[in-house]
Order: structure tokens, then C-alpha cells, then sequence
């Protein structure tokens, strides 16, 4: 895996802009649990994931996948939703990012839950479970961090502080705190 690089430097509501990944590089990742629906990641992120989650797994827990890659065009659905329900694009830019602006557009990143509390699906309770705090011990071994910790402006704001990124770091490179 290699650092993705927003496509450019523009920035919308906070947001930086991502390229949209190949479907044919994304693989699957796992199921949204019982809906049937495939959540893909790029391919050697998804066989990372898999490996975290049989990690998880040998220890009694349930790790699962909710949200991987969206294309442009869903994400636009979910922005256009997030829009009537909060008024305006910048509250909804709060809550859901603008088209071409999601980091799971790039097929790195995905949200997470356990798979024994469905109630804490998206939402910051999530925070509070035994599979995120394993994941503080345990994400980064398995080549994953923390997209929007607690400590920025994008993790305070959104529940999506729960969005592992997928990316390898660089040596010598801090990565963000769980926390």
C-alpha cells in the first residue's frame, strides 16, 4: 500500500478533494452484517483487514465492516440526504462529506463496528465498545490508524471519527493517536 494523495489541493467545507479508486483494483472486504452488502476496499487493504479481523476474532471479538469504497455517486446520495436533513451543505459537510471529498472514495478507508452492539453502528457510542478498544491496542500493527482522531476539528465533528484509513505510514512517521 502507498500514501493516496488528495486529488488536489481544493478543500470543500474543510474537506480535501479524493481521487475515485479503480473498481478494478477493490476487492471485498467483508459484509455489512446481515444485509448482504459487500463492503470493498482496495485490495491489499481489504486482505489487511481481513488478517484485523481474524486478529479480533482469536480474541473473542466481533470486527466488522460497515462503510468501505463509495463512488462519486453515492457519496453525492448520501450528501444530497445529509443536506435536507440538516438544512444546508455546510451543516450537512459537518456530518457526511461532499461528493469527491471522502476519503472512502480512495478504496483505504472504512467504518468499523462491533459486531455484538448493532445499536452503535455510526455513531459515537462506538468509542465505548471492547472492539474499539481493542482497535486503539491493535489497528496499527495491522497497517490501519485513526482518519479523524478526537483531538482535530473533523474528528470532534463527526461520528465518523470512527473511519480506520487503511494506509501504510511512512517510516519515522507518528501516527495519529486512537484516543
Amino acid at each position: 500500500m502507498s500514501l493516496v494523495a488528495p486529488a488536489a489541493a481544493e478543500e470543500r467545507f474543510g474537506h480535501r478533494r479524493y481521487a475515485e479508486a479503480s473498481p478494478e483494483g477493490l476487492a471485498a472486504a467483508g459484509l455489512y452484517r446481515s444485509t448482504g452488502r459487500v463492503v470493498q476496499l482496495r485490495a491489499s487493504a481489504a486482505t489487511a483487514f481481513q488478517a484485523m479481523v481474524a486478529a479480533a476474532g482469536a480474541e473473542g471479538l466481533s470486527l466488522i465492516p460497515i462503510s468501505g469504497f463509495r463512488p462519486l455517486v453515492y457519496q453525492r446520495g448520501l450528501f444530497k440526504r445529509a443536506v435536507r436533513r440538516y438544512g444546508s451543505e455546510r451543516k450537512a459537510a459537518r456530518w457526511v462529506a461532499p461528493p469527491g471529498h471522502s476519503e472512502h472514495h480512495t478504496g483505504w478507508t472504512l467504518d468499523l463496528g462491533d459486531g455484538d452492539r448493532p445499536a452503535t453502528d455510526i455513531d459515537t457510542a462506538f468509542e465505548n465498545t471492547p472492539v474499539f478498544a481493542w482497535l486503539v491496542k491493535n489497528a496499527a500493527a495491522h497497517g490501519f490508524e485513526l482518519s479523524f482522531p478526537r483531538a482535530t476539528p473533523r474528528g470532534e465533528l463527526r461520528t465518523l471519527a470512527l473511519a480506520l484509513c487503511g494506509r501504510r505510514r511512512r517510516p519515522g512517521r507518528l501516527s495519529p493517536r486512537l484516543t
